[in-house]
């Protein structure tokens, strides 16, 4: 009995493992049956009667390492480890502007526009406005210019206005300046309307491992019946390879073939020395095109070959051009729309398929859904507007005059409401407005700008029949594709020069200023400056010679410079009773050349380098001036009331809020200041005290047409400090700094907690 125990023990323990065992043990058993297979057929080949084999060649050392041989097409990938011969001096390498240079990426499509001396101020201005910005590059051609070049045309001329000359000149320039840059080149006349979107469509479906040369195939005129070239007139498209190939073929072209017309001269080219001729479908796409008639009226051509049509040709006049870009974008919209509605239908169709079935589908269909907040903090509030005043004001006051781009956007939302409305309900109702009673809308980042609208309308009915009734509405403009702004290039290597403004009662933060300045700029050798500038009140600039009140500050500056001795820290001495921001830049920027970028400090400002190249990366000649935001730390005394101050990463940018009443610090380049300084010179005239009001964000605000970048930075972190306000500043600059330290205190909770302890400690 105690056997069969111990057995069904033992039998109960091994239960959970059999499957495991099980399958070991069949794998195994595959395996050696597998294996003795493989054996027996290798013994019956060897032992086979036949002729005796060759003997067997060396296999290839690619094989031999386990690579594929030198017929296979499918090669590994293999790391190639860095070697640096340390006889060699280090060279450091220089990596190209953009990832796609380095990989070697080609633009799609470049676009050549031939004209003339006599149509480029009206045939090429017409295609100039009609489709040149959705090309991504276009360029125009002619053999003599004008003594004017019409604004925002790039223009090539030859200098001669023979058509062969001006084409062979073209093929040469366009393989000279964009042959290694693009895979397609288009070439069009100026009497062409060409639809753009639809060619940078074509491109995308063509490969640009072959030869192409796509166009209106037309035939010689007693030439060869198979022979083809692409008629000018209607545009045609070359591959890069195919460019790459007559390029060396192009003078003897010139020198032994005769045409007229340059698209016959190029196509008999191409012809001759490349044995390509022209065709009009290539990889199942079909370079569709229309001839116009005299005294067309594009309005009226419904036909399908028109609205298929790339490339229309001959464009007589501006005006036709006009209205045939007209027409054509109509058609496409129309297209949109209805694929728009298509699309609508699938995800209803499909959405009652799901789990959710219809309550599934969102509105608008193909839209994302709104925003669901998570908290109370995450809610998206709703801005109350009228036809006259908006009651959410950037300013932060109650209510504002409705004006600019918000009055044109709420009266672009009525009226599209009002002929939705029409659409929907006629011909049965007409509806017109009388009023807009009630209007919100608020951006929704995962959809668009969303409107409720409550409108009072009058409707009137097919037999004359009118009512007043009020409707509720609800709109949404979506966003659209997302575009990359192109930006200028800048560098992190410009040099950054530091200004830092003192006054008597910043001689205790100083100290620290130049610490952090040492350790994250010099001890780096980050490629930075800095000047101080001394701000004496008159009472102390009269003592200078018996007492100096910077004198600390002008010994700490000789032992820095004594430590490094590259550098060197210049001051400026400046007397005033009130330190205006932007009379104090004033006189540094006088003392600097135009192309320095400064960097306008506080002494309360921690220097890195991390913010250093942000303040390079976000600073523009020209175009952008940055204002960061610092983090200011909270009162320590009421946010941990004794405890010890958390100092973990975790921690960081907790204990403190972005100060948005701050404008101490900025960034920008003294071309752009003394610009908009000069502009300010013009308007304030000898009004000097004007400039007490104002500070440098001011002048560039209201006196430059720059970007002006304001962004919250946590790079600048500030230490808790209370700051004195200069009561003979301007009534909204000294209500600026009471507010930065009213705020810097500490969070609602903080001064909550700190209250209840203080009552707590009174009643007892």
């Amino acid at each position: 009995v105690a056997a069969a125990m111990r057995l069904g023990a033992f039998l109960s323990a091994l239960r959970p493992a059999l499957p495991l065992l099980l399958g070991l043990s069949l794998g195994c058993s595959l395996s050696l049956l597998r294996a003795s297979w493989s054996h027996s057929a290798a013994e019956e080949r060897c032992l086979a009667p036949g002729p005796p084999a060759p003997p067997a060649r060396a296999a290839p050392p690619e094989a031999a390492e386990g690579r594929p041989g030198p017929g296979h097409e499918d090669f590994r990938p293999r790391i190639v480890p860095y070697y640096r011969d340390p006889n060699k001096p280090y060279k450091k390498v220089l990596r190209t502007r953009y990832i796609q240079t380095e990989l070697g990426f080609h633009e799609r499509l470049f676009v050549a526009v031939l004209t003339s001396k006599a149509t480029l101020n009206t045939l090429a201005v017409a295609v100039n406005k009609t489709v040149a910005h959705h090309f991504p590059r276009l360029l125009y051609f002619t053999g003599l210019r004008s003594a004017k070049v019409p604004h925002g045309m790039v223009l090539v001329a030859h200098g001669d206005e023979r058509p062969i000359w001006l084409m062979y000149e073209t093929m040469n320039y366009i393989h000279q300046h964009f042959g290694s840059d693009y895979d397609w080149f288009y070439i069009m006349q100026d009497d062409t309307y060409a639809q753009a979107e639809q060619v940078k469509a074509l491109v995308t479906h063509l490969s640009i491992n072959q030869d192409v040369y796509l166009g209106r195939a037309e035939e010689f005129i007693g030439g060869d019946e198979q022979a083809r070239y692409c008629h000018g007139g209607f545009g045609y498209l070359l591959s890069r390879s195919l460019l790459l190939k007559l390029h060396p073929h192009l003078d003897s072209c010139r020198n032994e073939i005769l045409s007229v017309r340059p698209d016959e001269w190029l196509g008999r080219c191409i012809i001759d020395f490349l044995a390509i001729t022209c065709v009009s479908q290539l990889q199942g796409q079909r370079y569709h095109t229309y001839e116009l008639a005299k005294n067309t009226e594009p309005e009226k051509e419904e036909e399908e070959e028109f609205q298929a049509a790339l490339a229309v040709h001959p464009v007589s006049d501006m005006t036709l051009m006009y209205r045939l870009h007209k027409q054509f974008s109509r058609i496409q919209l129309d297209r949109v729309y209805q694929e728009i509605q298509d699309l609508q239908m699938q995800i209803r169709n499909l959405t009652a398929l799901t789990p959710a079935g219809e309550a599934g589908v969102t509105w608008p269909v193909g839209i994302n859904a709104p925003f669901l907040p998570k908290s109370r903090f995450e809610v998206i509030s709703w801005d109350y507007f009228t036809e006259q005043h908006l009651f959410s004001c950037p300013d932060g006051s109650p209510k504002c005059e409705l004006s600019g781009a918000s009055k044109a956007d709420v009266s672009e939302i009525i009226e599209s409401a009002v002929e939705q409305l029409n659409r929907r309900y006629q011909p049965l109702l007409r509806f017109s407005k009388r009023q807009l009673l009630n209007g919100y809308r608020r951006f929704d980042p995962t959809r668009g700008m969303e409107y409720t609208l409550d409108l009072l309308l009058e409707a009137a009915t097919q037999k004359g029949h009118s009512h007043v009734l009020a409707k509720r509405v609800s709109l949404v403009r979506p966003l659209s594709k997302v575009e990359i702004i192109p930006m200028p290039y800048v560098t992190e290597a410009t040099r950054v020069q530091l200004v830092l403004p003192l006054t008597v009662q910043d001689l205790d933060f100083v100290a620290n200023f130049l610490d952090m300045f040492a350790m994250n700029t010099l001890d780096t050798h980050d490629n930075a400056l800095l000047t101080l500038l001394f701000i004496y009140h008159p009472y102390d600039a009269q003592r200078v010679g018996q007492v100096d009140v910077f004198d600390g500050v002008k010994a700490m500056v000789g032992e820095l410079e004594k430590r490094y001795a590259e550098v060197k820290i210049p001051w400026i001495s400046v007397k005033t009773e009130v330190p205006s921001q932007v009379k104090l830049m004033d006189i540094v920027s006088k003392k600097h050349p135009v192309d320095t970028l400064f960097f306008l400090a506080s002494v309360w400002t921690e220097i890195n380098m991390e913010f250093l190249n942000r303040c390079r990366m976000n600073t523009i000649s020209n175009w952008q001036v940055f204002f960061p935001v610092h983090f200011q730390e909270f009162n320590p005394a009421l946010v941990y009331r004794g405890e010890q101050t958390a100092s973990s990463n975790t921690d960081f940018l907790r204990d403190g809020h972005f100060d948005r009443h701050s404008f101490a610090e900025a960034c920008f380049y003294n071309s752009d200041y003394m610009t908009a300084r000069t502009k300010l010179a013009a308007d304030i005239l000898d009004r000097d005290e004007v400039l007490e009001s104002m500070e440098v964000f001011d002048v560039f605000l209201h006196y430059s047409g720059l970007h002006l970048f304001r962004a919250v930075e946590p790079g600048l972190v500030q230490k808790y400090t209370l700051r004195s306000c200069n009561p003979r500043l301007s009534e909204e600059l000294y209500h600026r700094c009471v507010l930065s330290n009213l705020e810097g205190l500490a969070s609602r909770s903080h001064l909550a907690m700190a209250l209840f302890e203080q009552e707590q400690a009174n009643s007892t």
